[in-house]
């Protein structure tokens, strides 16, 4: 390897990819699309949700707990005197669900603790919303029956602590996640386009008449696209302390160690598709497939891995993307953790290893063929 044929093939790319709008289109406008959408569109947090309270009782106690259900922030009351009303709102989809205080509510109140004082009706259609309106309403219940019951506040003083996320916001854990979509799809897709680009457009032949090796060739293609990826993960980063509110609380040099770590799988698993594809249409495909998807879906962004069934687990173990979530989370939310980070990295290092070696082998193949 020399390293003046090495610094021309990476002068030679830094040129093609200035020339190319759509690579600043996805490393420079995306990840700020995406930072976006995670912030401001999607969230995990339920705040304000509509619910109705069918008030069938005039007695102290019912109306008593029917103004209960307006002390906390989490929910929107709406009062109804019939069920027939609720029901109509509900399927309007007006309202989340509907508690019924009936009209033998005091009756209840004089028999076993067990029989049920209220009847609650959740829309299933979003089964984590309701599955919170009823844990909600149940707690709501309790803490009044609590009070009227000993005729003074809980006996109980319930102080919770929240670690690592002490705002309880979902922004604070997805905002990470989002750059670690963000880096994959920088890493993967564009480096997929790399070597299918040459294939393509006849100039690999060129490129093999000359004396530059397999080596030269695969380092002269990545490092212009590494250190644009790292470029975009700065200015995310930048993005989401300043513009989006989540605190950076580990360094920034354990920042950027991590995020090259996870680049080398990346890249990897992107010039591997590029050599294997040979044209630019069916590595984005495959980029997306192989890539995005599963960043998405099985890296534990969104859905907790812990709650898949075990062969989608295992699966889950060949991501780079399930590992760099947990360190940008560790390190977003926690600091400089490396019990956690160590690990994580030395999967990705792994991984990274693995498709280099394949993507060698593969070029050697194409070369001699």
């Amino acid at each position: 390897m020399k390293g003046r044929r090495l610094a021309a093939l990476v002068r030679k790319e830094f040129g093609q990819i200035r020339r190319d709008p759509s690579v600043f289109m996805v490393a420079g406008i995306l990840p700020i699309l995406l930072l976006l959408l995670f912030t401001y569109a999607v969230s995990l947090d339920i705040r304000h949700l509509n619910m109705g309270v069918v008030l069938q009782s005039d007695t102290h106690d019912a109306h008593d707990l029917a103004a209960a259900f307006t002390g906390t922030p989490y929910l929107e009351v709406t009062p109804y005197r019939n069920r027939q009303s609720a029901e109509a709102d509900m399927l309007a989809g007006r309202l989340r669900g509907y508690v019924v205080i009936p009209p033998d509510f005091s009756l209840r109140l004089q028999r076993k603790p067990s029989m049920s004082l209220v009847e609650v009706v959740s829309d299933a259609t979003q089964p984590n919303t309701a599955t919170f309106l009823a844990n909600d309403v149940t707690q709501i219940v309790t803490n009044w029956q609590s009070q009227r019951r000993y005729n003074t506040p809980i006996p109980v003083d319930l102080e919770p602590r929240y670690w690592f996320n002490e705002q309880v916001e979902s922004r604070r854990f997805l905002v990470p996640g989002a750059l670690a979509i963000v880096m994959t799809i920088i890493g993967t897709l564009l480096s997929a386009l790399v070597v299918a680009r040459e294939w393509e457009r006849g100039t690999m032949e060129a490129l093999m008449a000359t004396p530059v090796s397999v080596a030269e060739m695969i380092l002269g293609k990545l490092i212009p696209y590494f250190f644009l990826a790292m470029l975009a993960m700065l200015i995310g980063v930048l993005l989401s302390i300043h513009a989006f509110d989540v605190p950076l609380r580990g360094s920034w040099p354990s920042l950027l160690l991590v995020t090259s770590v996870f680049l080398i799988p990346a890249l990897g698993q992107g010039l591997l598709i590029s050599v294997l594809s040979k044209n630019q249409f069916v590595a984005s495909q495959l980029a997306l497939l192989s890539g995005y998807l599963p960043a998405f879906m099985l890296s534990g962004f969104l859905f907790e891995i812990d709650s898949m069934p075990w062969p989608i687990r295992l699966l889950t173990h060949i991501v780079p993307a399930r590992y760099l979530v947990v360190c940008l989370q560790t390190l977003f939310l926690s600091g400089d953790l490396w019990s956690l980070l160590i690990p994580n990295m030395l999967a990705m290092l792994v991984l990274g290893l693995f498709f280099f070696a394949l993507t060698w082998r593969k070029l050697h193949k194409s070369l001699e063929d």
